[in-house]
């Protein structure tokens, strides 16, 4: 995404310098919470919308404040002066709102990892700029499907289980294969709360799955890919097995 003007600058400039005789009171930021502290995964084209908070203690109310994200390769987005703070018993939360849109602000994949979150706060009589206080991921939207075959199947028999790990990619706006990633097979007995892990194996060059498993009972089989910095974990539904 083509890097967006930051309000930084424009806010910086705006900002008086304390007075001379005021007593200084200072502002440290303690937290920074961005979309719920849940990474903010994208599809190929639909927008997400998410909000930033930003909690400094400080002696008197936030007066003015400017919220700016950064990524890799000089990736962007401004929250374009919407920030709202709130004050009380010595602390101020700043609030801003952030739509980041695939289809029209990435320009290929290379958004996607490591974000971090500048913050600039201001009182009546001091100001902060907090760098880099917070960090975040900004991801693409993961896939996995599973299908175990053949069904029924006998006891004892091998039983095929195929399927896909494929995730968002935003040069073609479509979901493509992830390649030679480590993806689990889990298995599930036919009354049990919890899958355990059987096999690992890597996904080929087109991201598809594949392996083979000797029938013991009826259950359910699933992929699990336990993901990454720039990709989501995801888990396929289970594919029920009847074993005869």
């Amino acid at each position: 995404m083509a890097v967006v003007g930051s309000a930084l600058a424009v806010a910086a400039a705006g900002f008086a310098a304390p007075a001379a005789t005021a007593a200084p009171q200072g502002i440290t930021v303690e937290k920074v919470t961005v979309n719920g502290g849940k990474a903010v995964v994208l599809g190929t084209t639909a927008a997400k919308t998410f909000k930033v908070s930003v909690t400094a203690a400080t002696d008197s109310a936030i007066t003015e404040s400017s919220i700016d994200l950064y990524g890799p390769d000089a990736n962007s987005a401004t929250s374009q002066g919407n920030e709202s703070c709130t004050f009380a018993n010595g602390k101020s939360t700043c609030t801003a709102t952030f739509t980041i849109d695939p289809d029209t602000d990435f320009y290929d994949n290379s958004a996607a990892g490591g974000w971090y979150v500048n913050a600039l706060l201001s009182s009546d009589t001091d100001s902060v700029y907090a760098e880099k206080t917070g960090a975040f991921k900004v991801q693409r939207e993961s896939k996995l499907t599973v299908n175990a075959s053949p069904e029924p199947i006998k006891k004892g028999k091998t039983l095929t289980v195929t399927g896909a790990l494929t995730r968002a990619n935003w040069e073609t706006h479509k979901f493509s294969g992830y390649t030679k990633q480590s993806v689990t097979l889990e298995y599930k007995k036919k009354g049990a709360s919890a899958y355990s892990a059987v096999k690992t194996v890597k996904s080929d060059t087109k991201g598809n799955l594949k392996t083979t498993v000797k029938a013991t009972a009826d259950g359910s089989y699933r992929w699990s890919f336990a993901g990454n910095s720039t990709t989501p974990a995801v888990k396929a539904a289970g594919d029920a097995v009847d074993v005869r």
